[in-house]
């Protein structure tokens, strides 16, 4: 019968122990890469939505500072964006209603992936398109004689 020392099993149980500790430490790592992939990718996406964010508060912006309806007559409603952006689309739906009522306005980008980004709105129609009453006084003002009676009014006679 073989017997084994003590020195042997500590041996032994000093390999299985770094064979061990050696998985382990290949398992952490490619969690670690993992997480690294993840966090990348998630920090890409991070700057395309804000990007896109930029990109529709710009068009909205732009339809909120010149009317809908000059909006719609004067710009493209879509297309690509200009540079530094010319890989991403855009879209801009303009739905009129009755006079006077706001406008939908609803704006689309498309980065160069293919994710879409929305943002609605409603945009109060500018005066022109309201028609207001022309403004006009109701009786004609002479400032000539206005003045000679200010004038006249200010002199003493004595």
């Amino acid at each position: 019968m073989v017997s084994r020392s003590s020195h042997d099993r500590r041996r032994g149980f000093a390999l299985l122990d770094a064979i061990l500790g050696g998985a382990l430490l290949a398992l952490g790592l490619a969690g670690l890469v993992s997480l690294s992939q993840r966090s990348l990718a998630m920090l890409q996406r991070g700057e395309r939505e804000a990007v896109a964010a930029a990109m529709l508060d710009e068009l909205l912006a732009q339809v909120v500072t010149e009317g809908p309806n000059a909006f719609a007559r004067t710009r493209s409603t879509g297309g690509r964006m200009p540079e530094p952006w010319p890989d991403w689309e855009f879209t801009v739906e303009i739905q009129t209603g009755e006079v006077g009522d706001p406008f939908d306005v609803m704006a689309m980008v498309r980065d160069p992936e293919g994710t879409a980004f929305r943002c609605a709105t409603r945009v109060a129609p500018h005066d022109d398109q309201l028609m207001p009453p022309p403004r006009a006084p109701t009786v004609p003002l002479d400032r000539d004689a206005r003045f000679e009676a200010l004038e006249n009014g200010g002199r003493t006679d004595g």
